[in-house]
């Protein structure tokens, strides 16, 4: 049972989900938390602790450090996930999710049981995609908090999995192909814009027991944070708060947006303004795919080929392991020497310092939900190129929903090197008709911004997330009271 203590500042533990897309709008939840009060205790794994220290050598021990000299309590632990630190997980997926489904939990106990016997803890903050926070939480006497870091389309059609079920659009032999139109909140959607793992056949997969136990652990939760914008989805996060404690609190950013105090990259990060500094205004287009989904190397040859055909100045940040682990350099052969004179091909980079520069004029996407934030609050149009996962769901809302991007792949066909050279062309050219995809980014850029501003509506409902959960502390407390002096 955690030690509880009269008049203390809440104190949460959290717990990233050990990819970068997750654990990047962790920290900076941790922060905002701690610049609101709390006592935060961020526990991250030991593999993405040595990955983020070596591609920053000024990182040290403590990811947290220059943070807490500002004043924040912020404390910071790592937990094995079940695997070898130098164990390639990008490469055996599978093997990675099955610890994190099997294993994890175990570590994360352990580490929780010794910090709540001698601190006094509120509530687990744990990513959604977890199997076991509600269990662990009621081990110790914790409240839960749920942290989902996609869209809430994407939230709402995982926690309706049953009614895809019944109305046999998911799992099932004879699978429906047309619309979908009973999901509260959620406007008729193709079954080609669900997650990928809604579209496959086989629901067998370790991601597909994971999905189904974390969205019955987070009917469990006490409260759900996601990162999102009302006024991006609201009769969806409407509906949602209908059925649970939801807050859309997103953006996620750090206050400077391209500088933050905690670094998350990890892989070291090539400096791109001098070569962009040189280029006219909206004249380069940034290619990234993310930093965990896999290309094939047929696509990064008619990309590569795209490219060359279509004359833009552009930034390629070409993972090592884009393809595979074992296929370092996947590009055709002469294409660095072709595009040379109007190219950058970097490991990796600052994206939200490369999206902020007054260069870039468009954003060629596997559309990372983090990507999408990033790229919005930058005004850059999108060239959408999902790959896998929430990613379909997400290009559904840049094309469809909001228009500030252009489709590049339909379904499983093969893209070609003419194809992608046109939609470059006609992202980049601002005589072929992307004003639109300009005007457009730029009033949902203005949501956002609105959004985080003070009494805006994702800073409204921060506050009143952190009033609802001192409300629920309370009352456990008064619960736990009431309990000890019956005996």
């Amino acid at each position: 049972m955690a030690v509880q203590l009269e008049n203390q500042k809440p104190h949460v533990i959290f717990i990233a989900y050990p990819l970068q897309g997750h654990v990047i709008p962790s920290v900076h939840l941790a922060i905002d938390l701690a610049a609101r009060g709390f006592t935060v205790t961020f526990i991250n794994t030991h593999a993405i602790h040595q990955q983020t220290c070596s591609g920053h050598s000024s990182a040290g021990d403590d990811l947290f450090s220059a943070v807490r000299k500002s004043g924040l309590d912020i404390r910071y632990r790592t937990v094995s996930d079940g695997l070898p630190v130098g164990f390639d997980r990008s490469l055996n997926h599978d093997q990675f999710m099955a610890s994190l489904l099997h294993v994890f939990s175990a570590h994360v106990e352990e580490a929780v049981e010794g910090i709540v016997k001698t601190e006094a803890v509120s509530c687990l903050i744990a990513d959604t995609f977890f199997v076991w926070p509600s269990k662990v939480a009621k081990k110790f006497g914790l409240l839960y908090v749920s942290f989902w870091t996609e869209p809430a389309l994407v939230f709402t059609l995982y926690y309706h999995l049953n009614l895809l079920r019944i109305n046999r659009h998911f799992a099932c032999q004879d699978i429906r192909e047309d619309a979908i139109d009973y999901i509260p909140g959620v406007p008729t959607i193709d079954p080609k814009d669900m997650m990928s793992y809604l579209q496959e056949t086989d629901t067998t997969s370790v991601c597909h027991q994971i999905i189904f136990a974390a969205f019955q652990d987070v009917r469990k939760a006490d409260f759900v944070l996601c990162n999102t914008i009302q006024d991006l989805e609201n009769d969806t996060i409407s509906a949602l708060q209908a059925q649970t404690q939801f807050y859309a609190i997103g953006p996620l950013f750090p206050p400077g947006f391209t500088k933050s105090s905690v670094p998350t990259s990890l892989w070291p990060e090539s400096d791109c303004t001098h070569w962009l500094n040189s280029k006219p205004h909206t004249s380069v287009l940034y290619v990234s795919f993310g930093s965990y989904a896999h290309v094939t190397k047929s696509e990064i040859t008619e990309i590569a080929h795209g490219l060359s055909l279509s004359g833009v100045h552009f930034i390629w940040v070409l993972r090592p392991d884009i393809v595979s682990s074992n296929d370092t350099d996947p590009l055709p052969v002469g294409f660095r020497t072709e595009v040379a004179d109007r190219s950058m091909i970097v490991p990796w980079c600052h994206q939200k310092q490369v999206l902020a520069h007054p260069a870039i004029g468009g954003f060629l996407t596997h559309c990372g939900w983090n990507s999408i934030l990033e790229s919005i609050w930058c005004a850059v149009p999108l060239l959408c190129f999902p790959l896998l996962t929430d990613q379909f769901t997400n290009r559904k809302l840049v094309v469809e929903d909001w228009k500030v991007g252009i489709n590049l792949k339909d379904g499983r066909q093969m893209i070609t090197k003419e194809k992608v050279s046109e939609k470059i062309k006609r992202l980049m050219d601002g005589k072929s008709g992307c004003q639109q995809y300009k005007d457009a980014v730029r009033e949902l850029r203005k949501k956002l911004e609105d959004a985080v501003k003070p009494n805006g509506p994702s800073d409204k409902a921060m506050n009143q997330f952190i009033k609802d959960l001192n409300v629920a502390i309370s009352s456990k407390s008064e619960g736990s009271n009431t309990i000890s002096n019956r005996f």
